[in-house]
């Protein structure tokens, strides 16, 4: 099966937008999970490392998953293959 061109240009910002927001997930979880045990400081009576990895890090992926929610339903949009309410 051949793909129309947009097809592929549906398929590539899909596959980029997966791509970007993969990358913030690895940050998110190791990089910054990693440097916070360097910061040695209370906030709100518990270490700042608890509070990235806690709290900060579910909410970004909270933010993760609305913003590929609605960047793929306006794709979807854009190319005509959104579902039908």
């Amino acid at each position: 099966m051949e793909l129309t061109e947009t097809q592929r240009h549906y398929w590539h910002k899909n596959l980029r937008i997966t791509a970007i927001l993969l990358a913030v997930w690895f940050f998110v979880t190791f990089v910054i999970g990693y440097f916070a045990r360097d910061l040695s400081f209370n906030f709100f009576g518990w270490p700042f490392s608890f509070w990235v990895a806690a709290q900060g890090a579910l909410i970004v992926y909270v933010l993760i998953i609305w913003f590929y929610a609605s960047y793929m339903n306006r794709l979807d949009q854009e190319h005509g293959v959104a579902e039908e309410n």
